[in-house]
């Protein structure tokens, strides 16, 4: 009987640990970023009586109140900067970790939205992915200071100007000359398709490189944007999602569209994570952005592949 039950075993032994080398390999490996808090983050901030617009201020106000509560259950290091356009009051809010470091790496999102709708992935999943960001670097070694920024007043009429919440806090950092490695801006993190001719691109050549299929996230940066770009784009290599990388010139429609504008103008390294916005999504400022077209186990691991890189990064 003993005879016969070890032949039994080891064959299971041996089944049970190839399962788990199988389970190891990359795309298999369990998500960090938890899908059930993903949600519930986004409902509180997209699912509100009134919506986060730069005239609302009251919204805007408790949308920021909301993020800094969350950053303040997993930092201690939360502050809140703020500016004044005319009588309003507007306010960035940013968490860190890794502060016994003196080089940094800002990660940001905008958390107001343009007109009346939700905005649910432009740019609430952004933010989301401040938050779940947040929960993940609690007690990690850093080799960098991590600054997770959200931002206000990124929409038109703000856009492209100096009251940008970006603008404000990449001007602070220059004109206080802090040691920033690079910046990483996520705009737009959780709509995908996997249809054929869901993907379009500025230039219709693209897709032959591409592909047609919205089945992907993309790292954007422009040439020359530095060494930090190169290096985080390197560290990414989220194997869980398919992951793309686009290099083009700044002039190219799509490229800038987002917060790491302003520390390209202030000559800081940066780059844009993003499924593409307008050129995927077709809810793009319009009342349809909801929460029930975000697909949030891919932003998930949107969100793991960050995660990665800024506690790889050397």
């Amino acid at each position: 009987m003993r005879t016969s039950c070890a032949k039994v075993i080891a064959p299971l032994k041996h089944m049970f640990a190839c399962m788990l080398v199988f389970l190891a390999l990359p795309g298999f490996a369990t998500s960090l970023a938890d899908t059930a808090i993903i949600k519930q983050h986004l409902t509180s901030i997209t699912k509100t009586k009134d919506y986060r617009t730069h005239a609302n201020i009251d919204q805007l106000n408790k949308t920021a109140d909301y993020i800094k509560k969350v950053f303040s259950s997993y930092a201690e290091d939360v502050t809140v900067q703020k500016y004044k356009i005319g009588e309003h009051i507007y306010k960035n809010v940013i968490c860190s970790f890794g502060v016994e470091n003196k080089k940094r790496v800002v990660i940001g999102a905008h958390y107001d939205v343009c007109g009346n709708q939700e905005g649910a992935d432009d740019n609430a999943s952004g933010v989301v992915g401040l938050l779940e960001l947040a929960r993940l670097l609690k007690g990690k070694q850093l080799n960098y200071r991590i600054d997770l920024v959200a931002y206000t007043l990124e929409e038109p009429p703000y856009f492209r100007t100096e009251y940008m919440g970006s603008y404000v806090h990449a001007k602070y950092l220059a004109e206080n000359k802090i040691d920033v490695y690079g910046m990483v801006s996520l705009e737009m993190i959780g709509y995908f398709k996997d249809e054929k001719k869901s993907q379009d691109y500025p230039l219709g050549m693209l897709s032959w490189f591409y592909g047609n299929k919205g089945d992907y996230i993309t790292l954007v940066r422009k040439f020359g944007s530095g060494k930090f770009a190169k290096e985080f784009c390197k560290q990414f290599k989220s194997a869980a999602i398919k992951t793309k990388k686009f290099t083009g010139p700044e002039m190219l429609p799509g490229i800038d569209f987002s917060d790491h504008l302003n520390y390209w103008k202030f000559g800081f390294s940066a780059l844009m994570i993003t499924d593409t916005s307008f050129y995927r999504n077709k809810n793009y400022h319009e009342v349809t952005d909801t929460l029930e077209t975000l697909d949030i186990f891919r932003m998930g691991k949107v969100i793991d592949g960050v995660l990665k890189a800024l506690i790889t990064l050397k």
